[in-house]
């Protein structure tokens, strides 16, 4: 439970995300597009701008006391900035916080990510009403986790 500052306020507000692109990728149309579309799903939305680092994007969650990073990547890397995320998490003991991913993610590699808690993988022309659902559940069930409900 090391992200949840105020458990009272988690419960009652909307689920919050923050919108990353770590890494060396600096197209951001589809993010955009995604921040709007959970914005307008009641959602309350951060985005990290172009390029932060894996610790940047950690940092930012916690301080920010996000539910959700969605993390999004054109660029090929997922496999490696993904994976720092999610380490960086697991080192510092961050558990109520979900991991989603979407990109340019071939089938092959959904796995391993899969593997390391990063859900969804979602890629180009995937509805954005299956993304939303999937963030929501997500946002929900590390929301349980900052109450102690899991």
């Amino acid at each position: 439970m090391a992200a949840g500052k105020n458990q009272s306020s988690s419960k009652q507000r909307p689920p919050k995300i923050l919108l990353a692109k770590p890494g060396i990728d600096g197209h951001d149309r589809g993010v955009l597009v995604l921040a709007r579309a959970f914005r307008d799903a009641g959602m309350e939305v951060l985005y990290a701008g172009l390029l932060p680092t894996p610790e940047e994007v950690i940092d930012t969650a916690v301080n920010e006391d996000v539910d959700v990073i969605a993390m999004s990547l054109l660029n090929g890397a997922h496999l490696t900035v993904f994976k720092r995320v999610a380490d960086l998490m697991k080192e510092r003991g961050i558990d109520d916080i979900a991991l989603v991913g979407g990109g340019t993610i071939p089938e092959e590699d959904k796995p391993a990510l899969e593997a390391l808690g990063i859900t969804g993988n979602y890629g180009p022309g995937t509805p954005l009403s299956t993304i939303i659902e999937h963030v929501q559940k997500r946002a929900a069930e590390a929301r349980a986790k900052k109450l102690g409900q899991d």
